[in-house]
């Protein structure tokens, strides 16, 4: 049996396993950053000084600082730190900055057709 789904990679609980509560609790937060997703910007490169709570971004190909060695993920501000995930091909985002519904396309996030303003 694998440890993690094949679509989000959320984590299964294993038999046996000890504190059952930290695998639930990391698929929960995986859910809550990856369902309904909203990012600031895509092709961001550094990170902001001060990030909320929930704040997430589409990084670009050459990320800087904190987020070095992390291109082309989703960067999410939570519980003091940084959670990363590899976006998969036809993902869809609010982004913000651009205040229109973008597509992942396996490499770059497009605009989704028919939803110019």
């Amino acid at each position: 049996m694998p440890d993690t789904t094949p679509n989000l990679e959320l984590p299964f609980i294993m038999p046996a396993q000890a504190q059952k509560h930290v695998t639930h609790n990391e698929a929960i937060e995986l859910l809550d950053m990856i369902v309904q997703l909203t990012v600031e910007s895509t092709g961001t490169t550094t990170p902001p000084a001060s990030p909320s709570e929930g704040q997430a971004w589409a990084l670009g190909v050459s990320p800087s600082g904190a987020w070095a060695g992390q291109a082309g993920k989703i960067a999410a501000w939570r519980g003091g730190g940084w959670l990363f995930v590899t976006p998969r091909e036809g993902w869809m985002a609010w982004v913000k900055n651009d205040s229109e519904l973008q597509v992942f396309t396996g490499s770059n996030w497009a605009r989704l057709a028919g939803t110019a303003a």
